[in-house]
């Protein structure tokens, strides 16, 4: 049987509330991020996935009410990322409320860090979020970044999936950096070279502008499909991301 492809709406939150920019430029406020959660679940939505954009960049753990608060509201899985250092900043988000929990920044510093918290959580609560742009002289031609695309992290980021994958990651956030905001459509390319050196599930993130840019995610090799702008400002709602999916011939929930 076909696993049902996933429709996940992304919170980005900054000091509490729900942003939104263009290659995490330009932020604009999107709301409530309880609100947001609440009515996402409503909508149909099969994950929420809750970043905090400014944690591993101003040094700070993610805000824990906020997290609480949410996961209090939406009877969904819940994705936790932003600025998880350690194996107890993931006891600590999961007793809050999160399912799963996104890690970027301190993998790539410890790369160890996927295997501790696999070994100890399982990997099915483990998702590694892979902020990745197109990078000339690298070995895929994609590269990984940090703090938000600001950094780069000297990686090629096929290479990074695949490693983090032996170390017991569960699933990847594929987040294309140069798409990120900008309402063209879904990096396939990168989507591509990442299903084919992976067998966990794929994740894909950055750029969707119309309900008629999910399927072809699909097609390049995504289990699953993330959006933030066009959900908070109200463009396209889950339930049209399911109809179109279900139009191409995919499954959804």
């Amino acid at each position: 049987m076909t696993l049902a492809v996933r429709v996940i709406p992304c919170l980005d939150v900054d000091a509490g509330r729900v942003v939104k920019g263009i290659n995490f430029k330009e932020l604009r406020d999107a709301g409530d991020p309880v609100e947001l959660a609440r009515t996402y679940d409503a909508e149909g939505a099969d994950e929420l996935t809750f970043l905090d954009i400014s944690a591993s960049h101003e040094g700070r753990a993610t805000t824990l009410e906020i997290v609480s608060a949410t996961a209090e509201q939406v009877f969904i899985p819940l994705t936790v990322g932003g600025g998880i250092r350690t194996v107890e900043d993931v006891d600590r988000m999961l007793r809050a409320g999160a399912d799963k929990i996104a890690v970027n920044t301190a993998a790539i510093h410890r790369p160890e860090l996927v295997a501790e918290i696999a070994d100890r959580f399982g990997n099915q609560v483990l998702v590694l979020s892979v902020d990745a742009r197109r990078a000339a002289g690298t070995p895929s031609g994609f590269e990984v970044t940090t703090h938000g695309g600001r950094q780069s992290a000297g990686l090629d980021a096929i290479e990074w999936a695949v490693r983090a994958t032996e170390l017991g990651a569960g699933e990847i956030l594929l987040n294309a950096m140069d798409a990120d905001g900008t309402e063209d459509g879904f990096d396939l390319e990168l989507i591509h070279a990442v299903r084919r050196e992976v067998s966990i599930p794929v994740i894909a993130s950055g750029g969707a502008g119309a309900a008629e840019h999910f399927p072809p995610a699909v097609d390049a090799g995504a289990d699953a499909v993330l959006a933030a702008t066009i959900f908070h400002f109200g463009k396209v709602r889950v339930g049209d991301v399911k109809h179109s999916l279900s139009a191409a011939g995919y499954p959804v929930r």
